[in-house]
């Protein structure tokens, strides 16, 4: 096993500087000629940059543009790279990539960073390969297409010559960039890294505790920020008595923030923030804070009874957002299935809460910060500081988990804002209860389902409607129901094979902010469509996975043509991943394959299962429970994934096991409530994760297959929930469905 040092997080300038001792080498870019010997022409086909160098060092040093937080994909972006260059892994080194618009999105959420930047990647390491190639060719004076790149070295067919990569770098420097279109990329029989199962490169540094998170950055003169946010959204700071605060050792400076105006979208929430020479004497000062709080508009928000009426709104007509086949107007009792889900709000609870490190000085903003969006960071802190964003420096650290809340700058604003008065370093430091009450929060939600069936209880027509708070709210006032984008999320994209088809969205105006969270919207579809199926399979007397066969129908390429629907895809075009109806098959036929060898359900026990394409990957769920007087344990889960072409199968499976993990804490325990405007939760007592005695025996399996590479992050999660109240349903005849779980049962 290749053992690697902390991946490192260093300029273009230092980067020269690796091999620049040494003569020179080949660097690879679109744009950069101030950084690289050589760079792509600027045109449409060149997206991205800074992507590969060479050093006559021999070491290949690849830029990974992306943020790394457990999921692996400062090694993934690597293989990439490394596969078409013919790189040797044990002279890679990964260079993590600054917030820059050359190297094109570096947004690390959506499950996006390999589906949109595979054939990108191909093509960098492509260029590189084919440029050593013509320089060995030009050097032994033969021709081109008597060379070949393997093993790190260029290779003479005609004889036994071979050269080593950094011999050529600084030749291959001088020679002219062939266009990316024209390079010929690798058979997928001959990829050396694609496919195959690499240790992260950050494991070693991670597990002897070199690794550096946002919370480990430490700066000459730091100074140290704790922030008393509003409790209310929209609720200002009216008076502060200090007097306490101030006396406590260590503090330096006591700022009032103002709240912002409008939209949340990304600004600080305002408040009063302590500023200290250690993190202790910030957090003690903010208690002896006294704070008098201005009214809000949402300080009448009650949860309980906002779900309430969500509920009564999904009840009655909404707006029509997909129609198949003629409106059903009679529901005779003895042929209609009806049910409504709920969901409530959810954060995201990753390990390291948000943190952020500022520096502005008068040339500008440095910062380090554990961000899932450099580039919205640069953006947002720019905007704040009236500077121009080419003066905003975006480091990215580790991140200690993610799960979309790091999409979200405001942190690293706060930071910024703060050093600019104090011109000093400042660390915005949020505690676990900061978190948890201040957060950009997954949407309260409301489900109806309603099918008729023939007279073989076979479904005929659905109709559904969907009311939560929309992301968009985020962004803009005003906004009343769910975006397109949110409904594609599992709900109107289910490819039913039925004549009549009828989905809408009602209202549901936001109190709080809304925000995309790991899957998004596809928790409550997923959860609302999953349980359905399985009430459907219960009064049809058949197996689960045999409901969902027949609903899906024969296999088939769905465009939802003709439907007054226009499906996003999650952007993608549908060439490329289209909504497909074998795929969906297959994976069902691989885990009732898995099933029939899995253990039999005994007394007290039950199996449930669950099915969802998102992120244009998919996922089976199936799990197996023991519920014995209101306990509930979970015994085991098998996990089924169809991703298309993967590129480190270990992290596929650990995302999948990671999901199960996530999915099973918010079905089980996930709640976050409001009264009178104020989140009642504060840390893990009352807002809890699975924890290891609670955690199943978790089985996986990767379907392989030539499709362009999917969504690997996320879409584990929404079939968790809706396997585990079935699960509950086969085994105690109780069918729950709302969610926590905890309740009802003991968990």
């Amino acid at each position: 096993m290749t053992t690697f040092t902390a991946v490192e997080n260093i300029s273009r300038r230092h980067v020269l500087k690796l091999f620049g001792a040494v003569g020179g080498g080949l660097a690879l870019g679109t744009s950069s000629l101030a950084w690289s010997p050589m760079a792509l022409a600027q045109d449409k086909q060149a997206l991205m940059n800074l992507f590969v160098a060479i050093g006559e060092d021999n070491k290949v040093y690849l830029t990974c543009h992306r943020s790394e937080m457990g999921q692996g994909i400062r090694t993934g972006i690597p293989q990439i790279l490394a596969d078409e260059l013919e790189a040797d892994w044990d002279k890679v080194v990964v260079v993590q990539g600054l917030a820059d618009k050359r190297y094109g999105s570096q947004n690390t959420d959506g499950s996006r960073s390999i589906r949109k930047h595979y054939h990108r990647m191909r093509q960098m390491g492509a260029t590189a390969r084919t440029m050593l190639e013509q320089a060995a060719a030009q050097q032994w004076k033969v021709p081109a297409a008597e060379v070949y790149a393997k093993a790190h070295k260029v290779h003479h067919k005609g004889s036994n010559r071979s050269l080593a990569y950094g011999d050529l770098a600084l030749v291959a420097s001088t020679l002219p960039m062939p266009e990316l279109d024209s390079v010929v990329l690798k058979n997928a029989s001959d990829f050396t890294h694609i496919g195959k199962s690499h240790t992260i490169v950050d494991m070693d540094a991670m597990l002897t505790g070199k690794a550096i998170y946002g919370y480990d950055i430490k700066l000459d003169g730091m100074l140290y920020a704790s922030i008393t946010r509003p409790p209310v959204l929209g609720s200002d700071v009216v008076s502060v008595d200090d007097t306490k605060a101030r006396s406590i050792a260590g503090v330096v400076d006591i700022i009032t923030l103002p709240a912002p105006q409008g939209a949340p979208l990304f600004q600080p929430l305002g408040g009063v923030a302590v500023i200290a020479t250690n993190s202790w004497s910030a957090i003690e000062a903010r208690k002896a804070l006294t704070i008098t709080w201005s009214k809000s508009i949402n300080d009448g928000h009650d949860s309980e009874l906002y779900l309430q009426g969500l509920v009564e709104r999904v009840n009655q007509p909404g707006k029509v957002i997909r129609k198949l086949g003629d409106s059903i107007t009679e529901w005779p009792a003895e042929q209609t299935v009806n049910a409504v889900y709920t969901v409530p709000y959810l954060t995201h609870a990753m390990m390291e809460p948000p943190v952020a490190t500022a520096n502005v000085t008068a040339d500008g903003c440095e910062l380090w910060a554990s961000s899932q969006t450099p580039q919205s960071t640069q953006q947002n802190v720019a905007g704040a500081l009236g500077l121009k964003e080419e003066q905003v420096t975006v480091n990215v650290t580790l991140l200690g988990g993610g799960f979309g809340r790091k999409s979200k700058p405001d942190f690293s604003v706060e930071a910024a804002i703060l050093s600019q008065k104090l011109n000093k370093p400042i660390k915005v430091c949020w505690s676990r209860e900061d978190e948890i009450q201040n957060s950009y929060y997954h949407a309260i939600s409301a489900q109806m389902y309603q099918a008729k069936l023939d007279n073989n209880n076979m479904p005929i027509a659905l109709l559904a409607r969907t009311g939560f708070p929309s992301i968009s709210s985020t962004f803009a006032e005003g906004v009343e129901y769910p975006s397109a984008g949110e409904l594609d999320l599992g709900f109107s994209d289910v490819p039913l094979a039925l004549g009549h088809v009828q989905l809408e969205a009602v209202k549901a105006e936001a109190h709080t902010r809304i925000g995309w969270m790991r899957s998004v919207c596809n928790i409550q579809h997923a959860f609302g469509m999953g349980s359905f199926v399985d009430e459907l399979a219960v009064k049809g007397n058949k197996p689960c996975i045999q409901m969902w066969r027949d609903l899906l129908g024969k296999p088939r390429i769905e465009t939802f043509e003709n439907q007054a629907f226009k499906y996003g895809n999650y952007g993608e075009a549908s060439g490329d991943h289209p909504v497909d109806v074998g795929r969906y098959l297959k994976v069902l036929d691989t885990l009732e394959t898995a099933l029939a060898n899995a253990p039999k359900a005994a007394k007290n026990q039950g199996w449930g299962m669950a099915i969802h394409r998102s992120f244009v990957s998919y996922v089976a769920v199936a799990t197996l429970v023991e519920v014995v007087d209101k306990q509930l344990k979970v015994i085991k889960s098998i996990a089924v994934m169809d991703a298309g072409t993967v590129i480190n199968p270990d992290r596929v499976k650990s995302q999948l096991e990671g999901a199960i993990i996530f999915g099973l804490s918010l079905a089980m325990m996930g709640e976050i409530s409001f009264k009178e405007g104020k989140v009642e939760q504060s840390n893990f007592h009352d807002y809890p994760l699975l924890r290891m005695p609670q955690s199943p025996d978790i089985e996986t399996y990767v379907i392989e297959s030539t499709a362009k590479p999917a969504g690997v992050g996320e879409p584990g999660v929404p079939p968790v929930a809706p396997s585990l109240t079935n699960a509950i349903f086969a085994a105690t005849g109780a069918r729950y469905r709302d969610l926590p779980l905890n309740k009802y049962l003991s968990v």
